[in-house]
């Protein structure tokens, strides 16, 4: 099928889209060839034209299926472009929380930011001997296939990391080396793999800084070649570097750090060590605080510090070396805060006195004058002179600078060298594994000579890339013998020619460089010059100090500034001999070393006059450049030498964020690291390839009738794809896998998913029709049982009579007759028979029990003396014991109790004092209060006076203000008759007028603000007041405080005193409120006072002015003048009224706080009072008075007017101004109108508001006498109190005066008792010792003659359960017994566990005779014996179990026999004879039980080994349900020579049984105790589901829903066995929850949020991480699942976070061990009844 095909209906595409690069959009009709445009639907639901070309159509990038995007590998992916790849890897990063990612033989790495639990120890042991290809991509995975390979093909390996700075290059190479430092641990004792790991912090440190990027960014290229011995062991390493970034040491850009050692040496300056270096802070050192920020968050220096300095000392580096590598770096910092001073236009020097020159002098011990002097001069040597030329400032400064990079480069080279002789390590290298951490493509706004020659090495690292994927590609074809063609891919080589080939940038850098007079700028015009016809190299249009250079990137813009200096990297001759000089030996090696490089220096940099100093052409040649092109060209060498993996870091972000995904950022750098070049080649060719098995497994629904009768599923799977597929180019069959061309799997996967559909839907139909028939059926049927019993009904009535009837009731009596008196008979021959038998059972067991009886009375009689002797005399010895122990015990009780009746008695008499200091306060308080009270009541009666008083005198002065309105009213009506006979003279003087009121205007303004600076220094006496009352409320606020402390401490017994008290004090806080108020009050009767003697002034002068003004003029003019007068008094009039009602609605307020104070304050309010009634009747009197020379004024006016409007009766031009006039008369009538109503309303309000404070107060002074009632009361039961308390305190002097004459007589007693005690229990010891001595020498003597005995007697009576042996006869025993005895062999035809009885017959004879030196060196010549062949044969399954029945036989034997009552319960008659006797074996007990314990721990390890192989391929990989199949493409990371071995055992849950039966009865045949199977098993399933559950969390292709249903299925399978072998109860099943909770999860619902919730109660054996981890790793398998939405996962991630803390690990700590317990299980064999075999050579051994 062709390609263009795949344009239908709702398939989908990618086009090109400016912010997210890719952008998807669906198919909405079919494309045919001719076609013009692309009909396609937008992910917003936009449509969307694309235009195409109709003739040849370049159709936009097919999108796959939903079932291939987020594969492990991206070459799995069915349509291999850059849209595919960028949106597989967004999916992965972004949705399922997975970083690494293989795209062929590449894995991609993408930085998430975060510490992610992925890099344990757990997992590295998960990945440990796994094929790449089986667990899902990670860094380690790449590391173990190198490490597998290099021990599979004897070749050396290499792991080359690369990418951005800051996408995670050195964290990607620590964590390979770390890998392989867990995996091949060392066999000496060197620790080398340690070493190799520390040796990243000192790297780290001295070569990596903080850059706009990355916060801990290599500045250098660094290649780590870890040795490998022939049992590929680390046994050292040897690091190389490339091309440090020097200039860092002496310049940083903007929110960049220099190297990390040297913050981390300033954060150490006060350090005693570091005194002597004289160090700053990071911030006053030049060389540091360049970047501005000196410090990295979340990173501590100080600590770092301490790591370098360990990890120093952990490589053997001592501290004389790291005292010198600090003198060195300190002198650097030091060199930088040099100050060089200009001397003139071309001169410049160093003050002596320098404190900087002098430190870095003294550090290093050079000369400190001649540094000064050549820093700031040259000497040129010429043909007949040697000229010293002074040096510009400039010049001074660039010479330090390089010098400072010099001594720090040199430093560099000289640690890393260090290290590499501490990595040494004695011993032939078989084979290496390098890990190259470099820096990827480069391309900034200013790129400089680093840039030059990173990207540079990252041509010819593509180019080494590129030819090994196309060497990979030809050799899959060629195993799979499919025919090769010829593949184009982009070849570098053309750009590596235009750097490195002759006439190249490099080397015309190089002739640059030997010219003095060379510069950037005649280098530039150079390549021009030479390379203009290269078509990878361009000048810039607008810039003539740069060039452009194509690489396979990008296209990268040089800045030729620099690149001739950095190239020489020269270094004046005499700076040179000053540090060779130097008295430091650590220093004066730098430059020792290069002394041929300081020629050559010379050479660069000085013109040669003499022919013996010229340096050869060779010499010449020594640049950066071209030392980095060797450097380089070795690392190629090596690079090819060895089998390269590629791990490329990409940088998802540039802003640091966890797990964000920036598309553009991502796919440039894709671009540039090749792995789209990857894409490209795969997919040219044919980039889908499955095996014949996968293939099988999933697209074997399509195949025909005829293809189900093939057996051979190859074959099968050719005849699919022949009738499938009819275009055979479109794939080829190779000899284990099919190839495809891109598109074609996409095809199967859409005709899979048709079939399934159309199967869905011919079963829904077939189902749906059998319920309709099953329902349609059981309707016929109830309709016939209808019909049949209306039918039956009928014929029951024709055929039933009463004679049928009654035949049938007789038949039926005389059955029953008949069959009861059969069983009647059968039952009393039953009973005679059964009685018979219980006669004589009885009477038998009656006489067996009456011999029991009488048997039992016997040894009752014997025990009761025996035990009643026992009893008295342990009676006895316990009574003195006791009776000491009584005596001593209550004297320590009596010292006790009279200590603390002591201390009571102090409390209390304490308690009493402080309890009558508070009652003689309180009575003092009490009185003070009663006085103010009364004070209060008498001040309330003359307050309620007065306000009677103001109150009356308030109405009698609203009265005469009425009047006075009135008046003013007839004034306004004369005024308006004035005006109608104004004259022509009015109008000529009104001018004038006008003119006299406007500068009076500007007089009351300036009187105003005098007003007003006045009210401004009162303010300020105010607020002083106010700090006075301030700090006389704290004091009141201080005493309240105490007063409170004084009543807690009365025991709570004046609880309403104390709440009358705080009451009381918290009317004090509003005295400072009232203060404020008066004198507010005071400074308005001030100010109203000037104001009123102001405005009466002032209207005086007016009246008399206008009275002169208008004598002699007309009527109009005068009567114009006589009315802004009156305007004005009646504006002074009502403002003077306003004024007097807010004084006294301020008064109101003052009343109505004051109310709430104490009694001492009423005086102040009542005097407050005074003042304003004084103050309203003095405003009162002073407008009478102005009322009066008002209306004087008036009656003038009035008669100028008459006499004005007399002469004046014809002017007409003052008609309009008089009814302007008028108009303003009513208005201001109107005011007057309003303002007298609102002073009624105000007045009345005041009145009511004053009476209704007056009755709130006169209520709360009733309380106060009520509480003043209670406090009396609480007085009289504090006095009762307080003598209740004086006579219990008597009494307890009493009782202490009599206790302490007790305690005088108990000492007395106690002394003498304790000394005879003493005695008695002296003569008890000997006498004890005295009965021990002769009972051993009785039973020494009985044995002695019961051996006589039994040698004289020729034929014994019966067996004692002994076997008896020589002393030299013990090693023999030992060596057939346990060291030569073979389960397999000998054993099969005797009991299993009689070793273990010989053993202990053995032991039981040497403590019959009472030999404690052999029983010794049995016992520990047995357990010797058992260690020996356990540590012998310690992966032999049969005897691990052999052995450990029988140890835990003979450890059972032991406490059996051991006479201890706990053991005996159960034993025989016979047995309690068979005790030991003489010795306690307690402690070989507990060395048998440890060595058990051991012998547990490795059988366990056995089995896990042996099932290990099985549990992967038998739990997760086996599909045994039919019709599910989870198999999906794995990509081309299985075709890696991993997997190219012999196809391994397919093990399946038969397999994991099989093992497990046989386990089972191997412990089973050699007689294993119950309990201690019951726990193997428990253990071995706790494996096995630990096991399973890791492999699951780290294999994201096993995260789906057929795989969960295939896991809980082989759960049922374990339990069915657990079943079948009775082993239920060993709780094996509860080590599977995690496990059968992790199924449950992958098959429930994941998408609301009662899901949520149900998966958050529910999995409660998994861990939060966990259930994240496999629900971000949820795999749809087809089309009909959905993936786990990243919102569903944050849900549950929040109900998670309730759960209480536990583990936050990843992996199930597969290692955990079951605490093994070993239960006491008797044994019922008689060891007299057992007899050693002859086939067990062991005829030296006597049955006693």
């Amino acid at each position: 099928m062709s390609l263009l095909e795949l344009y239908t209906k709702y398939n989908r595409v990618w086009i090109p889209n400016g912010e997210e690069i890719w952008k998807s959009a669906e198919i909405t009709r079919d494309f045919h060839l001719g076609d013009s445009a692309l009909e396609l639907l937008l992910e917003d639901g936009s449509e969307l034209h694309y235009a195409v070309d109709s003739s040849a159509p370049q159709l936009p990038p097919l999108r796959n299926p939903d079932i291939l995007v987020g594969e492990n590998d991206l070459t799995a992916l069915s349509y291999l472009h850059e849209p595919a790849v960028l949106h597989n890897l967004k999916v992965r990063f972004v949705e399922s929380k997975i970083i690494y990612t293989y795209c062929g033989i590449i894995l991609v790495a993408v930085n998430p930011y975060k510490q992610l639990p992925i890099y344990g120890d757990a997992i590295i042991h998960a990945y440990s001997g796994k094929n790449v290809g089986d667990m899902d991509p990670h860094i380690f995975a790449v590391a173990e296939e190198a490490y597998k390979q290099m021990a599979r093909n004897h070749k050396n390996q290499s792991i080359i990391v690369s990418g951005e700075s800051g996408a995670g290059k050195t964290v990607s190479a620590r964590f390979a080396m770390r890998y392989f430092a867990v995996v091949s641990k060392s066999g000496s004792n060197t620790r080398v793999e340690d070493k190799v790991l520390a040796s990243n912090p000192i790297t780290e440190a001295i070569g990596n800084a903080k850059t706009t990027r990355n916060d801990n960014s290599s500045r250098f290229g660094k290649y780590t070649e870890i040795g490998f011995d022939r049992r590929y062991r680390i046994i050292g390493a040897n690091m190389r570097t490339y091309l440090l970034e020097k200039s860092r040491v002496v310049f940083q850009a903007d929110n960049e750090r220099n190297y990390h050692i040297f913050y981390q040496l300033c954060s150490c300056a006060k350090l005693p060590e570091f005194k002597n270096l004289r160090l700053l802070s990071a911030d006053e050192f030049q060389y540091t605080c360049l970047g501005g920020d000196i410090s990295i968050e979340g990173v501590d220096d100080k600590k770092d510090m301490e790591e370098t300095r360990q990890t120093f000392a952990l490589l053997g580096l001592n501290e004389d070396f790291q005292i010198d590598v600090f003198k060195v770096l300190a002198a650097i910092l030091h060199l930088g805060n040099v100050e060089i001073k200009s001397s003139g236009d071309d001169k410049s020097s160093i003050p002596p006195s320098d404190p900087h020159l002098s430190v870095f002098c003294e550090l290093l011990e050079v000369n400190a004058v001649d540094l000064a002097r050549w820093l700031c001069h040259r000497r040129i040597v010429l043909a007949a002179e040697t000229v010293v030329k002074p040096l510009p400032k400039k010049r001074v400064i660039n010479a330090r600078d390089a010098l400072a990079k010099q001594i720090y480069a040199h430093l560099f080279d000289c640690i890393i060298n260090r290290i590499n002789t501490a990595l040494k390590v004695p011993g032939k290298q078989h084979a290496f594994i390098g890990v190259l951490d470099i820096y990827g493509f480069e391309t900034f706004d200013i790129n400089s000579f680093e840039q030059f020659c990173i990207n540079y090495a990252n041509e010819k690292l593509q180019q080494q890339f590129n030819l090994h994927v196309f060497k990979l590609e030809q050799e899959e074809y060629m195993k799979e013998d499919i025919p090769w063609t010829l593949i184009d891919f982009y070849d570098n080589q053309p750009v590596i020619d235009l750097i490195e080939a002759k006439m190249g940038i490099l080397d015309l850098l190089d002739e640059e460089c030997l010219f003095p007079q060379g510069t950037d700028q005649s280098w530039l015009q150079k390549l021009y010059n030479y390379l203009k016809h290269s078509p990878l190299f361009e000048k810039p249009k607008f810039k003539n100090e740069a060039f452009i250079i194509q690489h396979f990137a990008d296209k990268v813009e040089y800045q030729c500034y620099g690149f001739l200096e950095k190239n020489r990297d020269a270094l004046y001759e005499e700076l040179v001999d000053i540090m060779r000089d130097s008295k430091l030996p650590f220093l004066a090696t730098f430059f020792q070393d290069t002394d041929q490089a300081t020629v050559n220096n010379k050479g660069v940099k000085v013109r040669p006059a003499r022919p013996g100093v010229k340096p050869t052409n060779k010499q010449l040649r020594t640049s950066v450049g071209d030392k980095f092109r060797s450097s380089l060209s070795l690392l190629m060498e090596t690079l090819n030498a060895t089998t390269p993996h590629y791990v490329r870091c990409i940088k998802p972000n540039d802003e640091k964020l966890p797990f964000e995904y920036d598309s553009g950022r991502v796919v440039q750098q894709l671009r540039a690291c090749g792995v789209l070049e990857t894409i490209r080649i795969s997919a040219q060719s044919y980039p889908s390839r499955w095996t014949y098995i996968e293939f099988y497994s999933r697209y074997s629904i399509l195949r025909s009738h005829q293809d189900t009768e093939l057996g051979d599923k190859k074959q099968t799977c050719i005849n699919v794809l022949q009738r499938l597929i009819q275009d055979s180019n479109q794939y080829k069959f190779g000899r284990t896998k099919i190839f495809f061309r891109a598109g074609q799997v996409a095809y199967l996967e859409k005709l899979r998913l048709d079939y399934l559909r159309g199967s869905c839907i011919t079963i829904q139909k077939h189902v749906r029709g059998w319920i309709q028939r099953k329902r349609y059926l059981r309707w016929r049927k109830a309709a016939i049982i209808l019909q049949q019993y209306l039918r039956g009904k009928r014929k029951i009535r024709k055929t039933v009579s009463a004679v049928t009837l009654k035949q049938g009731w007789a038949a039926m009596v005389i059955q029953r007759h008949w069959r009861g008196y059969r069983v009647r008979q059968i039952f009393y021959v039953v009973r005679m028979a059964t009685v018979t038998i219980q006669a004589f059972t009885r009477g038998w067991l009656a006489r067996r029990r009456y011999k029991t009886m009488l048997q039992d009375h016997k040894a009752q009689v014997l025990q009761k003396y025996a035990r009643a002797w026992l009893a008295r005399r342990r009676f006895q010895t316990m009574r003195r014991l006791v009776q000491n122990v009584q005596l001593s015990y209550r004297v320590q009780q009596l010292r006790k109790k009279v200590e603390e009746q002591n201390k009571e008695n102090h409390g209390l008499v304490e308690r009493l004092t402080s309890l009558a200091n508070t009652h003689s306060q309180t009575v003092n308080r009490l009185q003070s209060i009663e006085a103010q009270l009364e004070k209060s009541t008498n001040q309330k009666a003359s307050l309620e006076a007065r306000e009677k008083k103001a109150k009356e005198d308030a109405s009698q002065t609203f009265a005469e203000l009425k009047v006075r309105i009135e008046a003013l009213t007839l004034d306004k009506e004369k005024l308006e008759k004035a005006y109608e006979i104004s004259t022509k003279e009015a109008k000529e003087n009104f001018d004038q007028i006008k003119r006299n009121l406007l500068e009076e205007k500007e007089n009351e303004a300036r009187l105003r603000k005098i007003a007003e600076n006045s009210i401004e220094l009162l303010r300020q006496d105010h607020e002083k007041e106010v700090e006075v009352l301030k700090e006389e409320m704290r004091r009141l606020r201080e005493e309240k405080a105490g007063l409170e402390r004084k009543v807690e401490e009365s025991v709570q017994v004046n609880v309403d005193l104390q709440e009358q008290v705080l009451q009381l004090s918290r009317h004090v806080k509003v005295i400072p409120e009232l203060r404020r108020e008066l004198s507010n009050l005071q400074n308005q009767r001030n100010s109203m006072d000037r104001k009123i003697k102001e405005q009466s002034e002032q209207a005086r002068a007016k009246m008399n002015e206008f009275t002169r003004q208008l004598l002699g003029e007309v009527v109009e003019e005068e009567t114009l003048q006589e009315l802004t007068p009156n305007d004005s008094e009646k504006i002074y009039e009502i403002e003077d009224l306003i004024m007097a009602f807010d004084s006294l609605q301020k008064a109101t307020r003052i009343l109505e706080n004051h109310q709430r104070e104490q009694k001492e304050n009423y005086e102040t309010q009542v005097k407050g009072l005074k003042l304003k009634v004084d103050h309203l009747q003095n405003e009162n009197s002073k407008l009478q008075n102005l009322f009066q020379e008002k209306s004087d004024v008036n009656d003038s006016i009035r008669q100028e007017v008459s006499r004005l409007s007399s002469e004046n009766l014809m002017i007409p031009e003052l008609k309009l101004q008089v009814s302007e006039l008028q108009r303003q008369k009513q208005d201001l009538e109107t005011q007057v109108e309003v303002k007298s109503r609102d002073l009624e309303d105000k007045t009345q309000e005041i009145s009511n508001v004053l009476q209704k404070k007056i009755h709130d107060e006169s209520s709360k002074c009733r309380v106060l006498e009520e509480k003043a009632e209670k406090l009396e009361a609480s007085k009289g039961l504090l006095e009762d109190r307080i003598e209740e308390l004086e006579e219990e305190n008597d009494h307890l002097k009493r009782l202490h005066q009599m206790e302490s004459e007790a305690k005088t007589r108990l000492r007395y007693e106690t002394a003498r008792l304790t000394a005879k005690n003493m005695d008695f229990e002296e003569q008890l010891d000997q006498k004890d010792r005295l009965i021990k001595k002769l009972r051993s020498q009785i039973k020494s003597l009985e044995l002695l003659q019961k051996a006589k005995q039994t040698s004289f007697s020729i034929i014994p009576k019966e067996y004692l359960g002994m076997l008896e042996y020589k002393r030299e006869h013990e090693a023999k025993l030992i060596q057939n017994i346990i060291i030569d005895l073979k389960p397999k062999g000998v054993v099969v035809n005797m009991m299993p566990t009689l070793p273990a009885y010989i053993l202990f017959m053995c032991v039981r004879h040497a403590d019959y005779l009472n030999d404690s030196a052999k029983l010794k060196s049995l016992m520990n010549s047995i357990i010797s014996g058992i260690k020996k062949v356990i540590m012998t044969y310690h992966k032999d399954l049969d005897l691990l179990s052999f052995w450990l029945s029988n140890t835990c036989l003979l450890l059972n034997c032991l406490k059996q026999y051991s006479g201890e009552e706990e053991f005996m319960k159960h034993n025989t008659p016979r047995q309690m004879k068979n005790c030991l006797q003489n010795f306690d074996l307690s402690e070989h007990r507990q060395i048998m039980s440890d060595l058990a314990i051991h012998i547990y721990h490795q059988f366990i390890s056995v089995i896990e080994k042996a099932l290990t192989p099985t549990i992967v391929p038998g739990m997760l990989e086996h599909e045994s349900l039919q019709g599910i199949s989870s198999m999906k493409p794995t990509g081309l990371r299985k075709r890696s020579n991993s997997v190219y071995e012999e196809e391994s055992e397919n093990y399946t849950i038969s397999s994991i049984l099989q093992q497990l039966s046989h386990f089972h009865s191997t412990m089973m045949q050699h007689d294993m105790e119950q309990g201690l199977v019951r726990q193997v098993i428990k253990q071995v399933f706790f494996i096995i589901g630990a096991a399973t559950l890791n492999n699951m969390m780290l294999r994201k292709d096993l995260c789906s829903c057929r795989k969960g249903m295939q896991i809980r299925c082989n759960i049922s399978y374990l339990e069915e066995w657990l079943k079948d072998k009775d082993l239920l109860s060993t709780n094996a099943m509860d080590t599977l929850k995690p496990l059968s909770q992790a199924a449950w999860l992958l098959q429930v619902n994941k998408s609301t949020d009662e899901d949520a919730q149900e998966i958050s109660d529910k999995c409660t054996e998994l861990n939060s991480v966990q259930i994240v981890k496999i629900l971000n790793s949820y795999t749809p398998i087809d089309d009909f699942e959905k993936r786990v939405t990243p919102s569903f996962v944050k849900n549950v991630q929040s109900l998670l976070q309730d759960r209480p803390e536990g583990s936050t690990q990843l992996m199930v700590d597969a290692d955990y061990r079951f605490q093994v317990t070993f239960p006491f299980c008797p044994s019922s064999q008689a060891l007299e009844l057992l007899q050693v075999p002859q086939s067990l050579h062991l005829g030296f051994l006597t049955r006693i």
